[in-house]
């Protein structure tokens, strides 16, 4: 029944029998993504002292993201000739495998910070290439006029996820306990690794000699000759950053308001998944819009819409602004990856999205150790709402230098320069 609720454009992209089998083992492990974000940061502060939970808070957000980009930049010459498919099962298999040693670990009695940390660390090691293997995937199995459809049906479910697993993790927090709930996200990623592994593979996504030195260095040559592609990339980066302080910050304010309160944590992130899907499914209303402006514009009111933290108030204003801030985010992994996917050639696209992902993955890291550092001296409630503040900063930014850009040219261009292409609907969907 779904299916047909669904608008023409996202049935048009389920109708094709590879991606629809995949899609709900993706959603699946987006699940137990979404329990994870409360279990990380819940656990982290289990094993910290009374009162000092913001640097292991941080150090876990961090571990469980930057290598990441460090298998993005180091890994091509083994990963690049891989299909997506099975660059999704082997990002899948080593995440079942080591975040399944958390509640082992804890199990054991050995479950100290530094073992935490380190297996964090290792299972985020592929997550570039797996990320990037998605939405390469979608390029691979959908035509043209399906792909904005695929990539939004791929963030819808990672919103609804984003809604029932910190709500499913904060109902499991009291009877199984953070570790234990880390080891259900890794029996999803099981589930994952298996689904992708009986799905027939789309064939080789590079050049023929992509797998020599000079490859690292050909997908760099095709995101610099893209000039709104770099302008993306540094804007995503931005916003990544100002969101790393937030994500520190928000399991402090909730502990400084309840200290048994991972169902509150719980509650702020899936009433933030339920405004992300609202927003995620109105991006086939956004396709006649001009992209910049909507790119700028999520990022402004993502960041005004942190500002509801600022009042000493009930918990219901907060909780609301930050289903308006889920909202404005929707759709924006949807747009930015169409245009990835419009602007990149398809032998290619598999790495840049790689080097994209594991250059987006230095800027949340970055912000969260900048949030564990500021976490003392200014508390969480002034960093979220400086985070918001800083978010609309850059949208500014960015929209004085297009404005400059335009000016100077005569002609639209991207963030980092160049003028764009003619500006043509982001998608079908009807």
């Amino acid at each position: 029944m779904l299916p047909v609720l669904l608008p023409a454009g996202y049935r048009s992209a389920l109708a094709h029998r590879r991606f629809r089998r995949l899609l709900p083992a993706l959603a699946l492990c987006d699940l137990g993504d979404g329990m994870s974000v409360v279990a990380v940061a819940w656990l982290a502060v289990a094993l910290s002292p009374p009162g000092g939970g913001g640097p292991l808070v941080a150090a876990a957000l961090v571990a469980y993201v930057l290598p990441g980009a460090v298998g993005g930049l180091l890994l091509g010459r083994l990963l690049r000739p891989l299909p997506p498919q099975r660059l999704i099962r082997a990002d899948a298999l080593l995440r079942a495998a080591l975040l399944g040693c958390v509640p082992l670990g804890q199990l054991l009695g050995v479950l100290r910070p530094p073992l935490l940390l380190a297996l964090l660390a290792g299972s985020s090691l592929l997550h570039a290439w797996g990320g990037g293997a998605r939405y390469a995937l979608v390029a691979g199995l959908l035509p043209g006029p399906d792909r904005l459809a695929g990539n939004a049906l791929l963030s819808t479910g990672a919103w609804v996820a984003t809604v029932a697993g910190p709500a499913l993790a904060g109902l499991l927090a009291g009877p199984l306990g953070p570790a234990w709930i880390i080891g259900l996200d890794a029996l999803t990623f099981a589930v994952l690794a298996r689904a992708a592994g009986r799905t027939e593979p789309a064939g080789r996504t590079e050049p023929a000699g992509a797998t020599d030195g000079g490859a690292d260095r050909g997908g760099l040559r095709v995101l610099l000759a893209r000039p709104e592609l770099l302008g993306l990339t540094a804007l995503s980066w931005m916003f990544n950053l100002c969101w790393g302080p937030a994500e520190v910050a928000l399991p402090l304010y909730v502990a400084e308001r309840s200290p048994t309160g991972a169902g509150l944590l719980g509650g702020y992130w899936a009433v933030f998944g339920l405004g992300a899907v609202a927003g995620s499914l109105a991006t086939g209303a956004l396709r006649r819009l001009p992209r910049w402006p909507v790119l700028l514009g999520i990022v402004a009111g993502h960041g005004l819409a942190l500002l509801a933290f600022a009042p000493a108030g009930p918990v219901a204003v907060s909780l609301a602004g930050f289903a308006v801030a889920g909202a404005a985010y929707g759709p924006y992994n949807a747009l930015a990856s169409h245009l990835f996917q419009e602007r990149t050639p398809a032998a290619w696209l598999t790495t840049v999205l790689a080097l994209r992902g594991a250059v987006l993955l230095t800027a949340a890291p970055a912000g969260s150790a900048l949030g564990g550092a500021l976490a003392g001296p200014l508390g969480a409630r002034r960093i979220l709402v400086g985070a918001g503040l800083a978010m609309a900063a850059v949208a500014a930014a960015a929209a004085l230098v297009r404005a400059l850009r335009r000016s100077g040219t005569g002609r639209p261009s991207g963030v980092a320069g160049g003028p764009a292409p003619a500006r043509e609907p982001l998608s079908t969907i009807e």
